[in-house]
């Protein structure tokens, strides 16, 4: 049985949505995103959100795990909407037929705001609906897109929301996406509540970045660099040394680091000093444990250092991190290019 909830009632203005489903878009990205619509419902006690499902010809489409959801409305009937939000899943590129792309260019037209859920992005970004905009797809497809639409600024980030448009990766990341949209229509108390109900540790935000498996960047057949980076990830508290690795994996320290800045574009220390601050901020977020605590079990030799450092990467001290948390305040999403 649910928590009761607290009176939040509040006159806002109502939005509307709609999702248009692709031939097996992912359902888990969907629903992520329409529970917190109607989650955020709730707990205002009011009709804040409305949404619909809609597909090219008014056909319940097929999920990619065979589901189909009813109803759906036809484009041509599914009258006025806030945001529109292509819904992909996996072979998108067969889903994108010249009749949807000429649809999201006439919404583009309208000035209608355009969104993506999962692989949704391809859509856009083939309608040329996302060039000189920042914006994110599932990480599997990410490496393909950068080089097939190179105007496009894609990021590894979990969403991005650029002027009038709204991208997410794919899995439960619209909901976190709903939730900071939700956020600045109807004021940062809300999004907590509605984060409390569906039991999530907390609510990330555009620093939150995917995280692509090293042997999908790089592919199948670079085993001493997904060795390397699998060694990197094991000893986080601990770290090796360069030598150490190479010596680990079999080949010189100056072969690792050419595998490195050839397939993954930065040096091997930068890599393994990021992957010890995403684990050190995971920590930061998801436990109690102190900031001294921290910094060791990341490998950090002092907590000024690893303070230094993750202000580099994250923009922020650690503190401060965690109070902003604490405080339910989420950062802007980022609009720079």
């Amino acid at each position: 049985m649910h928590a009761p909830l607290k009176d939040v009632r509040k006159t806002v203005s109502k939005h509307r949505f709609i999702f248009l489903t692709l031939p097996n878009y992912s359902l888990i990205a969907l629903s992520s995103a329409v529970e917190v619509l109607r989650m955020a419902n709730r707990v205002t006690k009011q009709d804040i959100y409305e949404w619909s499902l809609a597909s090219l010809d008014g056909t319940p489409t097929p999920a990619s795990n065979g589901l189909s959801m009813t109803p759906t409305l036809a484009v041509e009937n599914m009258g006025a909407a806030d945001i529109v939000f292509v819904c992909g899943g996996v072979n998108v590129e067969q889903s994108v037929t010249p009749e949807l792309l000429q649809v999201l260019k006439s919404l583009a037209k309208k000035q209608v705001p355009l969104g993506a859920l999962c692989t949704g992005g391809y859509a856009l970004a083939k309608a040329g609906l996302l060039d000189k905009y920042k914006a994110v797809i599932h990480w599997e497809n990410m490496s393909a897109l950068r080089e097939q639409f190179p105007r496009v600024i894609f990021s590894d980030q979990l969403f991005v929301v650029d002027r009038d448009r709204y991208t997410c990766s794919g899995g439960i990341a619209p909901l976190d996406l709903m939730l900071n949209i939700i956020k600045a229509h109807v004021g940062r108390d809300i999004a907590p509540m509605i984060s409390e109900q569906f039991i999530l540790d907390r609510i990330r935000n555009d620093q939150d970045r995917q995280h692509v498996p090293l042997q999908a960047r790089v592919g199948l057949f670079h085993e001493n660099l997904i060795e390397a980076a699998a060694l990197m990830e094991a000893n986080i508290e601990e770290p090796l040394s360069l030598d150490e690795i190479a010596a680990l994996v079999g080949v010189s320290r100056r072969q690792i680091e050419r595998l490195f800045k050839r397939y993954v574009g930065e040096v091997p220390t930068k890599y393994y000093l990021d992957m010890r601050l995403r684990r050190a901020r995971g920590l930061l977020l998801q436990t109690a444990m102190s900031i001294m605590d921290i910094a060791v079990a990341c490998g950090f030799q002092s907590p000024p250092h690893f303070s230094k450092c993750y202000r580099n990467m994250f923009g922020h001290t650690p503190s401060a991190e965690r109070q902003n948390s604490r405080r339910g305040v989420l950062q802007p999403a980022s609009t720079e290019h």
